[in-house]
């Protein structure tokens, strides 16, 4: 049954944990209503019961992007539960060990490839669906790409190769939506602390062999780029953009 709302809908993939969840958080504070997706049912709980809290509307649906009728059943729920999606913010996604390619697990590469890039565009393609047939036509599609779309670490072969089929996949929805009022867009991020970067302050491979730690960006500066996008009437759209640690090894030789 379709639930009558004034709200925008925004769905957020891999939303229980760092980038996921500021952005999760600043979109409900902007008046989403927020699908909260990911693979575990306690930090998306904690989430909704946080946003109740605060008079927001959320709704958690755990969800494994690597798996098509996973992917299936959470948009399913989307239409039946709100009749449409205005927003997704494709947001899941893994690293692999940094050790010489010859070192990696087929295996290793195989999850990260299902999660980072078939995960990306199962959830694209179910969004591009829903947005086509959905009345006003058309949404918004924001992928989460990382500064490794243009330039590698060492040995983040996988990764690296993952982030580029982003980039191209950003560009492919960017030109195929048109015709139904569909745009896409891409956020390139560089160093945003979370639990899980946090361990770059301490020290990172460099290109030279020697390791460094590295400057980090707040991921909330992260969160605050998502939220000026999907902010954009459909006529407008920021098709890439890099939310980077300004001091950070990327621009120039590191």
């Amino acid at each position: 049954m379709t639930v009558s709302t004034t709200r925008k809908i925004a769905l957020v993939t891999g939303a229980g944990s760092g980038i996921g969840r500021a952005t999760a958080n600043a979109l409900l504070a902007d008046g989403f209503c927020v699908v909260l997706a990911g693979r575990r049912i306690e930090p998306l709980a904690a989430l909704v019961e946080t946003a109740k809290a605060a008079g927001q509307e959320a709704l958690a649906v755990v969800t494994d992007v690597r798996d098509p009728s996973s992917v299936d059943a959470l948009f399913d729920t989307i239409e039946r539960t709100y009749g449409r999606l205005d927003v997704l913010f494709n947001n899941a996604g893994v690293n692999a060990p940094a050790v010489p390619m010859d070192e990696l697990p087929v295996e290793t590469w195989t999850n990260l490839i299902n999660t980072n890039v078939t995960g990306v565009f199962l959830c694209a393609r179910a969004a591009f669906g829903l947005m086509r047939r959905q009345s006003p036509q058309g949404g918004r599609i924001i992928n989460n790409g990382s500064i490794s779309a243009h330039t590698p670490r060492p040995f983040t072969s996988p990764y690296t190769a993952s982030k580029h089929a982003v980039l191209g996949l950003t560009k492919s929805i960017a030109l195929d939506g048109r015709a139904f009022n569909i745009v896409c867009s891409q956020i390139d991020i560089g160093n945003a602390l979370t639990e899980l970067s946090e361990r770059m302050t301490r020290g990172v491979l460099q290109a030279n062999g020697t390791t460094a730690p590295e400057p980090m960006v707040d991921v909330k500066h992260v969160a605050d780029a998502v939220r000026y996008i999907a902010s954009l009437p459909l006529s407008a759209n920021v098709l890439n953009m890099t939310v980077m640690a300004s001091n950070m090894p990327f621009v120039g030789r590191g």
